[in-house]
């Protein structure tokens, strides 16, 4: 019969502005970390394993040879890159639907005290594990003289 609705003052001055809700959106569509959290990032778990580091990253649905790790000074960059099935194969237009993302992931890592040469990285059931070994300290001689 009646709905129920909540009642609201008019002259509160709140109140929905499709123009400002408009102008948000278009102020963080430019902005280049716009896309940064929701497409060109995964996730990532670092542990500390006392002697060494464990990077464990998720890359579900990605071929072994499409991932690459970069050292570049003390900057690691893990990057991996998936195809679209449908650009080549499908011309025709057989897709009903396509949610799938594709294109280039990548993301940075500081290195600096890290022990560059032991670097090792496994990837297994959709996650990428690098094991990152701590330099060694080099124990302060004091002399007198």
């Amino acid at each position: 019969m009646f709905e129920l609705k909540p009642y609201t003052r008019k002259n509160n001055g709140v109140y929905y502005n499709p123009f400002q809700t408009m102008d948000e959106f278009e102020r963080n569509f430019f902005n280049p970390s716009f896309f940064e959290t929701t497409l060109e990032q995964f996730k990532t778990d670092i542990k500390d394993d006392g002697d060494s580091y464990t990077l464990l990253a998720d890359l579900p649905g990605f071929d072994k040879k499409d991932i690459h790790l970069d050292l570049n000074n003390d900057v690691l960059t893990i990057s991996a890159e998936r195809h679209s099935e449908h650009e080549d194969k499908d011309k025709k237009g057989k897709f009903v639907r396509c949610e799938r993302s594709y294109g280039t992931y990548a993301r940075s890592f500081d290195i600096s005290g890290i022990d560059a040469a032991g670097i090792k990285a496994a990837y297994a059931d959709g996650v990428l594990r690098v094991t990152l070994p701590k330099q060694k300290e080099v124990p302060a001689s004091s002399r007198r003289l």
